[in-house]
């Protein structure tokens, strides 16, 4: 296949940076224009970030405001840490698309309308009483049309694809007109298409047809005129890929059982939006990973304990719904001191709530949500790329110290997509693990609770190994021998024992670094994947002539050790939470920091510029 010949009228507008935005309905094909264009823009060698937006619904109603799928891309020649506050180019393939993002496009943004989509019946869905394109409400704006369906019915008429079908197509055509506005390159697109459909395929030859007719169109009306550049960013040498966060963490799962010497188990069952993850892993079985998708979430935690105490490095995913069902097997996974690992993808709750939205409300659960005194290590990744270590870390701890781990991502991480370069696995970090073999008792006796000095870690005993019968089970375990005991110091002995364990991984985690000025105004405190949003805020505060310092928390129990005293070196403490505030409640109780909560619970993320505002707020408060 070649590259298009064709040139623009114009030399390209040199940009360091743009943010676009695909919109339409759920049936349109938003996400996987969004996903090629992201795809291509990484092979060009741009820095980018993503955002991804969609529907609970498989098939929402088709033209109105909650069936509308966005996907949104950050391209930039530069280190960027978020997905954009505002669109500078927003593609609506219908009217609703338009009406639902109108309000995150710049001032003097780009719009770039499907026409053929701007009908009464369309219109009326979305609440319009007149055609934004032609009344003038769209006056701050550079609006721009084509006759999408129309030109996407011309490029297909050849290709075999017949009916309604040959509508689907149009998200190519759009495709194909970005692409020519910021000088994509196409053979990426095409290699994909035809690797996806069958090449010469009707729906593969559709597929194309309708990307040249955008791609031509850019190119020869007059609308439009003049592309934009933007370079390729300057990111260190190496070989990198684009990676969401579920792949991130699938892969950071794998290495980390290759790194053991392990095998991986998934038990899971699907849910929203954990099941990639599942899916991810079950491509790998070449490197000998073992899933099993279970009937429920009950029997996904229940095989997967199992498989711990088979020697398996044992992995369970889901998502909030799923962490409260499975939460009387962690509880079991702590008494028996297993390494089992818990991943919750956490979104907007509670019950169902907003199954395809981010939230971070399910902090409180991991720390305190078990019967009992069970605390557990838990832990959370900053960014897409970040799930890969997180992952790995995960499973040193849970393997280090038999322990359950928790590890909570979330739906923004999970879908979102940045450059990721590629590790060598020589240099990740080793993961030794240690069977027992022997009897480490006098006299020939196994003592299954026995444990390491330094760690508070039980052995772990392969079951079928000769002379290393145990029991386990849910039932209090008498120190060393692990028989059930119900005398009551013994159990106080236990429950400290355990807690004690968890405790002491503060001391095998690196301490924090601040980023900022220790004698600064004010300290942000983030976790998870309000890293980048918070780091930007913090710095355009910064530039702004104000004084903020940042520090972001991956380890959330325990904490790292020098948390407290870092907290006490600043006056205001700010806490930016996809909650109502459960890590500042946390940080007030243990360390008495008068910090203060940024909330947002809208099922997306924070914007860079609602932090910097909430920074500048506490800081020109005289109080």
């Amino acid at each position: 296949m070649q590259e298009e010949t064709l040139s623009p009228p114009k030399p390209p507008e040199k940009r360091d940076r743009v943010v676009i935005r695909f919109a339409g309905d759920s049936g349109d094909g938003m996400q996987l224009a969004g996903t090629r264009f992201t795809e291509s823009s990484a092979a060009f060698g741009n820095d980018l970030a993503t955002f991804p937006d969609y529907p609970a619904e498989i098939r929402a109603p088709q033209g109105t405001l909650a069936g509308v799928s966005s996907f949104q891309v950050h391209i930039a020649d530069w280190d960027i840490l978020t997905h954009g506050d505002e669109a500078d180019v927003l593609v609506a393939m219908n009217p609703a698309a338009l009406k639902s993002n109108i309000r995150d496009v710049v001032a003097g943004g780009l719009i770039l309308a499907n026409e053929d989509a701007f009908d009464q019946r369309n219109l009326d869905k979305a609440g319009y009483e007149s055609n934004p394109l032609t009344d003038g409400s769209l006056s701050n704006y550079h609006v721009m049309t084509a006759p999408m369906e129309k030109l996407t019915k011309l490029a297909v008429a050849d290709s075999g694809v017949k009916g309604r079908s040959v509508l689907r197509s149009k998200n190519f055509f759009a495709l194909g007109l970005i692409s020519w506005m910021f000088n994509r390159p196409t053979e990426p697109i095409y290699e994909w298409v035809q690797k996806k459909f069958g090449e010469g395929t009707p729906v593969a030859e559709a597929n194309i047809e309708a990307f040249r007719a955008g791609f031509n169109f850019g190119n020869t009306t007059e609308e439009f005129h003049h592309t934009y550049e933007i370079l390729p960013a300057k990111l260190p040498a190496g070989t990198y890929t684009n990676i969401t966060g579920n792949q991130a963490l699938a892969w950071g799962l794998v290495a980390a059982a290759k790194s053991a010497g392990l095998t991986l188990f998934l038990g899971s069952y699907p849910i929203t939006p954990a099941t990639s993850i599942l899916e991810e892993i079950a491509r790998l079985k070449h490197f000998g990973v073992k899933t099993f998708q279970a009937e429920d979430e009950i029997a996904g935690v229940g095989v997967s304990l199992g498989a711990a105490f088979t020697g398996h490095l044992a992995v369970t995913t889901t998502s909030g719904p799923g962490v409260a069902l499975k939460s009387e097997t962690m509880s079991l996974a702590l008494m028996t001191e297993l390494p089992l690992i818990l991943v919750d993808v956490q979104r907007a709750g509670p019950s169902t709530g907003l199954p395809t939205k981010v939230e971070q409300s399910d902090l409180m659960m991991a720390l305190y949500g078990r019967h009992g005194e069970a605390p557990l290590p838990v832990l959370a990744p900053s960014s897409p790329s970040d799930a890969f270590a997180i992952a790995m870390e995960a499973a040193r701890i849970a393997l280090k110290y038999m322990t359950p781990v928790i590890l909570l991502s979330d739906g923004y991480l999970a879908n979102g997509a940045e450059p990721w370069r590629l590790p060598d696995f020589d240099d990740l970090p080793p993961i030794d693990i240690e069977h027992a073999t022997e009897p480490n008792g006098p006299n020939g006796v196994f003592y299954p609770y026995a444990r390491d000095e330094v760690t508070g870690a039980r052995p772990w005993a392969i079951p079928g190994t000769p002379g290393l019968e145990h029991r386990v089970g849910g039932l209090e375990k008498e120190a060393l021998t692990g028989n059930v005991s119900y005398d009551p110091d013994n159990h106080e002995m236990m429950t400290a024992a355990r807690a004690a364990k968890v405790d002491g991984i503060a001391n095998d985690i690196p301490d924090l670094e601040v980023f900022g000025a220790d004698d600064a105004d004010i300290l942000v405190v983030s976790w998870g994947s309000t890293y980048g949003s918070v780091r930007a805020g913090v710095n355009n505060a910064n530039k702004a002539g104000y004084s903020a310092a940042h520090v972001h928390l991956r380890h959330l129990n325990p904490f790292p050790k020098n948390l407290g005293d870092i907290l006490a070196r600043y006056d205001k403490v700010l806490v930016p939470e996809l909650n109502l505030g459960q890590l500042t409640a946390v940080l007030r109780a243990k360390y008495l920091t008068p910090a203060v909560t940024l909330s947002k619970v809208q099922g997306a993320p924070f914007m860079a510029n609602e932090v910097t505002k909430k920074i500048v707020d506490l800081l020109e408060d005289p109080s």
